[in-house]
């Protein structure tokens, strides 16, 4: 095994990405343009369909990482956690791609999305082959050698996963038009759009394993915790990072997104909370309407302290993931990197 984390990137990241190729190229009779669309929104090639490495494109892999380490922290082989691996990664790109179509984003990792160049509907049927591709990749764990049983549990934990993510995007969308969101709302919202994911790519590696029922729970719980901490920096990063290097501008404030940073403001400035929280006509509208409005907005947040309150609140998720991996009671070399994984998410500048 690599004796760094870095190390154990260098190592898997390729195989992992090895995989997800060969799962998107893997139909019969699968037409050219359909193929690059998949390829170009993963980071593997460009909108002509030339093969090229985007790395900034691709994202950081950082799901399937946690899949692989958390089955060889529970003793199992991370070849047999392959498949998972790859569909975790899939199917977050499938959500990414739905999102920026529902979202009206056009940018992506620094790139046009799917739907700023080809349009909604085949961004549309791109997304739902990421989707089903990624339920193939999880149905090959047994050809790896995954016992029926615990191939079968994995794959019933996925597809709760992709009903919590949903239901979390489900909430998103609706709060767009509610003017009463509190913080409660919003953290009930976030469990599912984004902590799922992450709380599955961990418990998959345990159940891939064969781990017993606290580990299995243990490193769900550290996935749940390190996704919301997760989530709170990215709310952060979405009014104060730096475009160049997440790759998108003012996304939040341009479409009125109720992060927690917003609720908080909208509790405490009466101006910022009548201005930002009122239903919104249509996506299109919108986004025209909050161009110029941005920077006001923005200046309006500032005046509380919530960018403060947002960031403690991301240290506090951290913490409870670190008691939860210590719960969980693993002590080798794989849960060390695991370990350090986690720890690297705090902080973040993308």
């Amino acid at each position: 095994m690599p004796q760094t984390l870095a190390d154990y990137f260098k190592q898997w990241i390729p195989r992992v990405e090895s995989e997800m190729l060969r799962v998107i190229e893997s139909q019969p009779h699968q037409p050219a343009p359909f193929t690059t669309m998949l390829a170009y929104h993963l980071g593997f090639a460009n909108e002509d369909g030339v093969r090229e490495r985007a790395h900034a494109a691709s994202g950081k892999r950082i799901r399937p990482l946690l899949t692989l380490l958390a089955c060889e922290a529970c003793g199992g082989q991370a070849e047999h956690a392959l498949p998972a691996a790859a569909a975790v990664e899939l199917l977050h790109n499938f959500s990414l791609i739905h999102d920026d179509i529902e979202d009206r984003d056009e940018l992506r990792r620094g790139r046009p999305t799917l739907w700023a160049i080809w349009g909604d509907a085949q961004a549309i049927n791109a997304g739902d082959a990421m989707f089903a591709l990624a339920h193939l990749a999880m149905e090959e764990l047994t050809d790896r050698g995954v016992p029926a049983e615990r191939a079968l549990r994995a794959l019933r934990a996925f597809d709760a996963m992709c009903v919590e993510l949903t239901i979390g995007q489900h909430l998103d969308l609706g709060f767009e038009n509610q003017v009463n969101v509190s913080a409660e709302d919003y953290m009930q919202m976030i469990e599912g759009k984004t902590a799922a994911l992450v709380r599955a790519s961990c418990a998959l590696g345990g159940i891939i394993a064969g781990a017993s029922e606290k580990q299995i729970a243990a490193l769900g719980e550290f996935g749940l915790q390190i996704g919301l901490s997760f989530q709170l920096q990215d709310d952060v990063l979405g009014i104060w990072g730096d475009p160049s290097v997440t790759g998108k501008a003012d996304s939040d404030l341009k479409h009125h997104k109720k992060t927690l940073p917003a609720i908080y403001a909208a509790e405490r400035n009466s101006l910022f909370r009548s201005q930002y929280f009122r239903p919104q006509s249509s996506a299109r509208v919108r986004s025209e309407l909050m161009v110029s409005e941005v920077n006001f907005l923005r200046g309006l947040i500032e005046q509380t302290d919530a960018r403060p309150f947002t960031e403690a609140a991301a240290e506090t998720a951290y913490a409870r993931a670190m008691e939860a991996f210590d719960d969980a009671g693993l002590n080798n070399a794989a849960s060390g990197m695991l370990h350090d994984l986690g720890h690297s998410l705090l902080g973040r500048s993308s």
